[in-house]
């Protein structure tokens, strides 16, 4: 019997951007119901049938084949293929109707005389029938784009799937079966793909599971307290609730005590213009899809990395200092932070991370209706902290840092919005033609508020994580860091 809040769910989809997202979601919600109870091991074979229980199919040619791809989704939802680093997974079995792409010869081809298309091909991958209408041999075509480029009539596209038009790092080809496959040493993580790939083929591993065992393992002996990092970007998520019935629903899951990451942001704005004052050029490191960017595609350009740790970790560390035996789950829009939280530099720090998506997925999983809760206070960033959210949020942050701690020092910032305006100024600031000593580097389009584990997407989101440092009561970053004081009630 389904409860009020699923019919709502339901019939208006109101949490999500996509039916994929809402798939996602449903697979998650199943997954953690189970885990709760204690039954996920004995139950997990019949997860497909509750979320498909009739015979007719709602997305695939036969109910088989869809309860056979949902069955992969659920073991992606209990952390996916041990044995691939990447949180980045291709499901192959729903990877099966994007064409090849490529280049292809339209109906706009007049069958002209002058053959351009054909004088340009180094391979001589191009053919003429009949009606003297071109045509493209894939197995010659290196994919080079000149007879397009030369093509009178602009008839010849470049067809590209979803997930390699989103995936600006070229870490995505295909198989001989024509599926997906991810470069892990190009891969950075950031999920571009999740979001883009209209069958949900391409997703991130779930480690909801295991933010169940931390919480409920913390309720049954009580030796440490579990504490929830909120991101900045929360301020434009659930936009259906109040942002204090969110955290307070935070709580109502068995978190101890919610702390907004944007404190942690505070403490890198003002350590990182220090930093900054000492050196002649730096490169955030509040991203870590940018970072993981930079080491992978600029590893000369990687002693200029900011040291500080991010944002999350950076608080994460803080709290450990106070509370050596707590726990600490990150909560936020970005999939590349489960990869960080496992490097050997952030994983004594922080134990756990999980998405926005995943939130609702908890909150729904013990029918948590935050609409129904009263609301608690998020309290202790700054604007400034706050603001990280957005691109150019960093960039803002440290000049209000360098500001306030007298540092005199010219900030020539760069904010680079999405990983292709990143690799442009990488790229220049390398061959010296950038005259910059900060580059902000935001691997999502937006910033954090653009991240791929997001309920929802907007053009005004700009707005929403500007308002959302507006509520802040600290204004500057030195009280922010004045206040700090995490442990206790």
């Amino acid at each position: 019997m389904q409860t009020a809040i699923e019919k709502s769910s339901e019939k208006q989809h109101y949490k999500f951007d996509t039916k994929v997202q809402y798939l996602k979601y449903k697979v998650l919600r199943e997954v953690a119901r189970e885990a709760w109870a204690g039954t996920l091991l004995e139950n997990v074979l019949d997860i497909p049938k509750m979320i498909v229980p009739g015979k007719v199919p709602t997305m695939r040619c036969c109910v088989y084949k869809e309860r056979a791809i949902l069955g992969e989704r659920v073991k992606i939802a209990m952390g996916g293929d041990k044995n691939n680093p990447n949180v980045i997974e291709v499901i192959e079995t729903a990877c099966d109707e994007c064409p090849m792409g490529g280049y292809e010869v339209t109906n706009a081809c007049r069958g002209c005389l002058s053959h351009r298309c054909e004088d340009v091909c180094r391979m001589g991958a191009i053919s003429f029938d009949h009606q003297q209408k071109a045509h493209i041999d894939k197995t010659k075509c290196v994919e080079c784009g000149l007879c397009a480029k030369h093509c009178p009539y602009s008839a010849i596209m470049n067809f590209k799937r979803p997930c390699m038009s989103a995936c600006k790092v070229n870490a995505i080809s295909m198989n001989e079966d024509k599926a997906a496959i991810i470069n892990n040493d190009k891969c950075i993580s950031c999920g571009a793909c999740v979001y883009q790939c209209p069958f949900g083929a391409i997703t991130d591993k779930s480690f909801i599971i295991n933010v169940i065992d931390i919480i409920q393992k913390s309720a049954d002996n009580s030796k440490y307290k579990v504490y929830a990092l909120a991101a900045p970007a929360i301020g434009c998520q659930f936009s259906y609730a109040k942002s204090g019935q969110v955290v307070h629903g935070i709580r109502e899951l068995g978190f101890y005590k919610v702390v907004e990451a944007a404190l942690g942001a505070d403490m890198v704005a003002w350590t990182e213009a220090g930093e900054l004052a000492e050196s002649e050029f730096l490169t955030s490191s509040c991203c870590p899809a940018f970072v993981d960017y930079i080491h992978k595609s600029f590893p000369n350009i990687a002693e200029h990395i900011s040291k500080n740790l991010s944002p999350a970790a950076t608080i994460a560390k803080f709290i450990k200092s106070t509370d050596p035996d707590c726990k600490i789950v990150f909560i936020g829009p970005c999939t590349a932070k489960k990869m960080e939280f496992q490097k050997e530099e952030v994983r004594p720090y922080i134990d756990c991370v999980i998405t926005f998506e995943e939130l609702q997925a908890l909150f729904d999983s013990k029918d948590i209706d935050i609409t129904a809760l009263s609301e608690e206070t998020l309290e202790g960033a700054s604007y400034f902290g706050r603001i990280f959210a957005r691109s150019g949020g960093v960039s803002d942050a440290i000049a209000q840092a360098l500001t306030e701690r007298q540092l005199d020092v010219e900030l020539k910032a760069v904010s680079c919005n999405g990983i292709e305006e990143c690799k442009s100024a990488l790229l220049r600031k390398s061959k010296g033609l950038l005259d910059a000593n900060f580059i902000e580097g935001m691997a999502c389009v937006g910033g954090c508020i653009g991240g791929a584990g997001c309920l929802t997407h907007g053009e005004n989101y700009k707005a929403k994580a500007d308002r959302y440092g507006e509520e802040s009561s600290e204004k500057t970053i030195a009280g922010a860091l004045r206040g700090v004081q995490i442990s206790g009630n």
